[in-house]
């Protein structure tokens, strides 16, 4: 064949082969969502050929899926796994699963650029606190969505629910609040116990656990620290969720194994005085301060 084709009709033969195999993809990916029947799948690639379409834009154009469907087929075909709203079992604020095409997915990809120049990077680093001043001021969901968008990348990620005293990593992701990190520390089980989040399987949950009456004595136990460095052999990013400064000094306990904490805010409720103050102890327990985020 190539004695009698030139170059530039090798390029359009391959590129031809190339969308047929990912055409194929796209359809069979559909037809085992449950998208399309069989009879379905004969009338896309009848209006394809026609056309001259790719197979979702085929199977937009006679109603049979809907644009979310193709996405959702076109992340299962390039390893990019997010789960759509109508399937989603995990809490509403979890957007970079359920919303991963959304303004806020994005802003917060761009977030996760700058850790990873910033924080993980070259320098070894892999724990990182994130906290904030109040409740409301959104670092539990901070912490789930970035768990999620570094597992979308290919890292093995593990989550850890520190925030004994208001535990929600195990309601954003929808797990049983059984067997935490309070009943590691505690030494209440013989072993850790994590979740693995489908279908992100490079990402781990480890809930809070049992509510303890002194998570602050809990953290402050060398075997937190032995803790964290044993799981950083295991994972390439840890992030860990710690409680509002407000309540305790639980956070202090948390930066300062790790290194350094990403502060969240709400735009028009948290408050600087808050802030900067949370600044200063943070500075004061030998940590960083990586950055802030200003959440709606």
């Amino acid at each position: 064949m190539n004695s009698f084709t030139n170059p530039s009709e090798q390029g359009r033969m391959a590129e031809v082969v190339t969308r047929i195999r990912a055409d194929a993809n796209i359809g069979r990916l559909l037809q085992d969502a449950g998208k399309l029947k069989a009879q379905d799948m004969e009338r896309v690639l009848k209006l394809q050929q026609k056309e001259n379409l790719r197979f979702g834009e085929a199977a937009l154009k006679l109603g049979l899926v809907t644009e979310a469907d193709v996405r959702q087929a076109l992340s299962h075909q390039f390893e990019y796994p997010n789960i759509s709203t109508a399937d989603a079992k995990l809490g509403p604020d979890l957007i970079a699963a359920t919303d991963p095409y959304g303004k806020e997915a994005e802003a917060l990809r761009s977030l996760r650029s700058a850790l990873l120049l910033r924080w993980f990077n070259d320098s070894g680093r892999k724990t990182l606190a994130i906290g904030s001043a109040r409740p409301e001021d959104g670092a539990s969901y901070l912490a789930a969505n970035l768990a999620v968008l570094f597992a979308q990348m290919g890292r093995k990620v593990l989550l850890i629910d520190a925030n004994m005293r208001q535990q929600r990593q195990h309601t954003i992701f929808n797990l049983g609040n059984g067997v935490g990190l309070s009943d590691v520390l505690g030494e209440r089980v013989p072993s850790m116990q994590v979740h693995t989040i489908k279908p992100f399987q490079t990402l781990s949950v480890l809930p809070a656990g049992s509510p303890p009456p002194n998570p602050a004595e809990l953290l402050a136990r060398p075997s937190f620290g032995a803790l964290l460095a044993g799981l950083e052999t295991t994972y390439d990013i840890i992030l860990i969720d710690t409680a509002p400064a407000q309540f305790s000094s639980d956070f202090q306990l948390v930066t300062a194994r790790s290194g350094g904490m990403l502060l969240a805010a709400r735009r028009n409720v948290s408050r600087l005085a808050a802030l900067a103050d949370l600044k200063e102890k943070i500075l004061f327990s030998g940590a960083e301060v990586v950055g802030a985020v200003v959440l709606n």
